[in-house]
């Protein structure tokens, strides 16, 4: 008998967070085998470097990529530098802008290095599909595209969308499932992980192995993390994926105090879910510390605290995630203003300015009408004392001090200009 953990305590962890499993009883009977034989499974998790900066939507992906690791399984961290020029149709409505191989080159440069702050960098395959499909030649590629139809691939929701609103559909996007499917021949994958997106494409490399001689690869897939800005709306969390687009997200190699910040931004009772898909902590635990909040009235204030230290002492270090927690309490929990706030200059055609213009200009909120309603709201200091009158003017020549928010403040000097 080896090493590794029975497979039921395996399989709690694995599939703790886990929204498709193709399928459980296959993961179990290869849990079962690797254990008797002492054998590792190979586990695959892609990522195409389409940008620089990883965040903790993808973290999700490689938090499960280091569990089947720390389990002692083999993490394949793939990097797809070819995928990516041919780009990943999942989800859009075209086809996407294509990349040439130095754009790729970039943006794959610091991948690893981010990875590896979830990762064991010494325990990890890395490997970059140009290897093998660089090398395929026309017959290869004629082979592959022999193993799937084209009404399979409008099984697709995004295609068979695309195909009913006459849309174009372009030959290369067709390749691109495919060309992700052969990766896991090429690996010789026992599992692939991937985001609840990437299913379909997930599934084709399942489709083919058998094709090539081996047997179809396990699916699991883990959900789209949801942005700081989520909320719980009738027991449902709502709001955006995470994504540097939309703003809302925490990205792996922002600084500690970043980090800090945004952590402690997040919804009181959404910040289980980013425990669940991201935390070291155990199931127990996590359960543990949910009835303790709730005892307490729902403030999720120092288990937030504790994620954002646990995840800054993972991509940083401990010392920095004192660093950060104490520098929080000072700006944010003591009201002290912060050393580093901006300043902007505003300009105003008449004597006054317009307190929600002022706000919109600072970048404090998105519009000025919602300026207006953080003002009625009591969510707006001016000078460090409450406003709530929504037509307050700004004197012309004179510089005020801007707040919004109460538990996460933001702040802003705006010189009102003529």
């Amino acid at each position: 008998m080896s090493d590794f953990l029975p497979v039921q305590q395996q399989l709690a962890t694995l599939t703790r967070g886990a929204v498709d499993i193709h399928v459980a009883t296959e993961l179990e009977q290869l849990l079962t085998r690797s254990r008797e034989t002492g054998t590792p499974l190979r586990v695959k998790a892609g990522f195409d470097p389409t940008r620089p900066d990883l965040h903790l939507g993808h973290g999700v992906l490689l938090e499960k990529l280091a569990q089947f690791q720390r389990l002692g399984h083999t993490a394949i961290l793939l990097v797809g530098d070819f995928t990516a020029m041919v780009g990943d149709p999942t989800g859009a409505s075209e086809a996407r802008p294509r990349l040439t191989r130095d754009d790729v080159r970039a943006a794959a440069q610091t991948y690893t290095s981010q990875a590896f702050r979830i990762l064991d960098a010494a325990a990890t395959e890395i490997r970059h599909n140009s290897e093998w499909l660089d090398a395929l030649a026309p017959g290869d590629i004629l082979e592959l595209m022999a193993q799937m139809t084209v009404s399979r691939m409008l099984e697709r929701s995004d295609f068979s969308a695309r195909f009913s609103d006459h849309r174009a559909i372009h030959m290369h996007e067709f390749l691109y499932p495919l060309l992700q499917g052969y990766d896991s021949v090429a690996l010789r994958a026992d599992v692939e992980l991937g985001g609840t997106d990437q299913l379909f494409n997930l599934m084709v490399g399942r489709d083919i192995q058998p094709r090539y001689g081996q047997k179809g690869q396990c699916v699991l897939t883990v959900p789209l993390l949801e942005g700081t800005d989520a909320r719980v709306e009738a027991g449902v969390i709502v709001g955006k994926k995470m994504s540097k687009s939309a703003g809302n997200y925490i990205g792996l190699q922002e600084a500690p105090a970043e980090v800090f910040r945004k952590a402690m931004q997040i919804d009181d009772k959404v910040i289980w879910r980013y425990f669940e898909l991201l935390s070291k902590e155990t199931s127990e635990s996590i359960s543990a510390m949910k009835a303790e909040c709730a005892a307490v009235g729902g403030d999720a204030r120092p288990y937030k605290e504790r994620f954002a230290r646990e995840i800054i002492s993972r991509f940083h270090s401990e010392a920095d995630a004192d660093a950060a927690a104490r520098a929080f309490a000072t700006t944010y929990s003591e009201g002290d203003v912060p050393a580093d706030v901006a300043e902007f200059d505003v300009p105003t055609e008449g004597a006054t300015l317009w307190i929600a213009k002022a706000l919109s200009a600072a970048g404090l909120v998105k519009s000025t009408g919602e300026g207006k309603r953080m003002v009625e709201q009591g969510g707006v200091e001016l000078d460090r004392s409450q406003v709530r009158d929504a037509q307050t003017q700004l004197q012309k020549g004179t510089r005020y001090l801007l707040r919004v928010g109460s538990k996460n403040r933001r702040f802003a000097y705006v010189r009102v200009t003529g």
